[in-house]
């Protein structure tokens, strides 16, 4: 019985899905790389709550959130599938995508996804945003505590977002449909 070849990507997506990382780590496959991030600090989890509540409050469609929710994302390289945890998730809450989903789901229908800047803020401001664009996700929100900036990657094609906005923090930035409302980051400072 003749055995199919193993590709080096095939091992590697194997090994990434049988990783056992300690508790309340996060284990990533991006771009070909297995990453591992600590826990959040609480400013990073400041940033989120905020952004969490004004989505709640303000967004024109009923959104559901999930601040650890696992992405298979497709690839532009060689490895078979990009496997990331954004910071955090939103998907109209009328398609139920979370309920039923497995660990790892795919990203059609979300909406939004949120990066803060942490351990590799180099990652979050190109691989990620390259995984989330290959991935078709519409909006891609980065808060980059380096450099005190929101920015907001919209309109994705070919691997990369066409358009984006940074504005500093306590600028206002215009997040547009399905949320339609101004994210206030005046408490971002």
């Amino acid at each position: 019985m003749a055995h199919e070849p193993v590709t080096p990507e095939e091992v590697l997506l194997e090994g990434f899905l049988s990783l056992d990382t300690p508790e309340g780590f996060r284990a990533e496959l991006i771009e070909g790389e297995i990453g591992v991030t600590p826990p959040p600090d609480g400013d990073h989890e400041d940033y989120i709550e905020l952004i969490v509540s004004q989505v709640y409050r303000r967004a024109r469609t009923d959104m559901q959130f999930s601040g650890n929710k696992g992405l298979e994302l497709p690839s532009g390289g060689s490895c078979p599938r990009n496997h990331l945890i954004p910071d955090g998730t939103f998907a109209p809450r009328e398609l139920r995508l979370f309920r039923g989903a497995e660990s790892w789901m795919p990203c059609e229908g979300v909406a939004l996804v949120v990066e803060v800047t942490s351990t590799k803020p180099i990652q979050d401001r190109e691989a990620k945003r390259r995984c989330y664009a290959q991935g078709g996700i519409p909006l891609y929100l980065l808060i980059d505590r380096e450099k005190s900036s929101v920015t907001l990657h919209s309109d994705p094609e070919n691997g990369d977002y066409r358009q984006s906005c940074t504005m500093p923090f306590g600028k206002p930035v215009a997040l547009p449909e399905p949320f339609a409302f101004d994210l206030e980051t005046s408490d971002f400072v």
